[in-house]
């Protein structure tokens, strides 16, 4: 691991007193690329989307994919166990690629100019295994990231304490010299408890500041 000279604008109670950030872990969905999981269902009535997602719990229900359930298998589950739930699971996989909208905006050049300063950038995601191919081709910033932990992949999921430290360990950085950011509260506190600086992610300019307060080169 380089070290680098503390850069300023670090603020009082950091995590870094012995040296500055090197590293930033971003979650990816809306961090980088925005996800509506409403986009699969092109054609079929919002009213009956909604019923549905409330029938199959469907946040607990997406849930299992990431952390290791394949979608094959949740549509499987539902043709055994509730089957008129089954058509709508099977409709959300094969038309995924459509909850995806996008880079949200700033954030491709802000992974571009991080890079640009020496920056170790990776990810860490809750996604499904099977449906991950369609990260980089929906924010191609995402390709720009060093290495991602995917929680479909290795079977655990944020906010368990379990997957940070693997993250930690698979891209050999410090927490204490790393930013974590994420859009879900739990998990930014739950990546604090590990040790990360955790900043919890509302647009591109906030999450610049929060940066810069850290003492990271980036414009506000």
């Amino acid at each position: 691991m380089t070290n680098h000279p503390t850069r300023p604008g670090g603020q009082p109670g950091d995590a870094t007193p012995h040296g500055a950030i090197e590293a930033v872990v971003y979650d990816l969905g809306n961090v980088l690329v925005g996800w509506d999981p409403y986009g699969a269902f092109d054609g079929v009535e919002r009213a009956e989307v909604d019923t549905w997602m409330d029938e199959v719990g469907f946040a607990a229900f997406n849930h299992a994919q990431d952390a290791g359930r394949t979608w094959a298998d949740a549509v499987r589950h539902l043709e055994a166990t509730r089957p008129h739930l089954a058509p709508l699971a099977a409709r959300y996989a094969a038309g995924y690629a459509g909850t995806l909208s996008g880079p949200l905006p700033g954030s491709a050049a802000l992974v571009a100019e991080l890079d640009a300063a020496g920056l170790r950038l990776y990810g860490l995601t809750n996604w499904a295994a099977d449906t991950f191919h369609h990260a980089a081709p929906a924010a191609p910033a995402v390709g720009r990231l060093r290495d991602v932990v995917v929680s479909g992949q290795v079977g655990l999921a944020k906010p368990d304490p379990a997957i940070f430290r693997l993250a930690a360990d698979r891209f050999d950085v410090d927490p204490a010299r790393t930013v974590f950011v994420d859009d879900t509260r739990a998990n930014v506190e739950a990546a604090r408890a590990v040790g990360f600086h955790g900043v919890h992610f509302t647009d591109t300019p906030a999450l610049r500041t929060a940066l810069a307060d850290l003492g990271v080169p980036v414009a506000r």
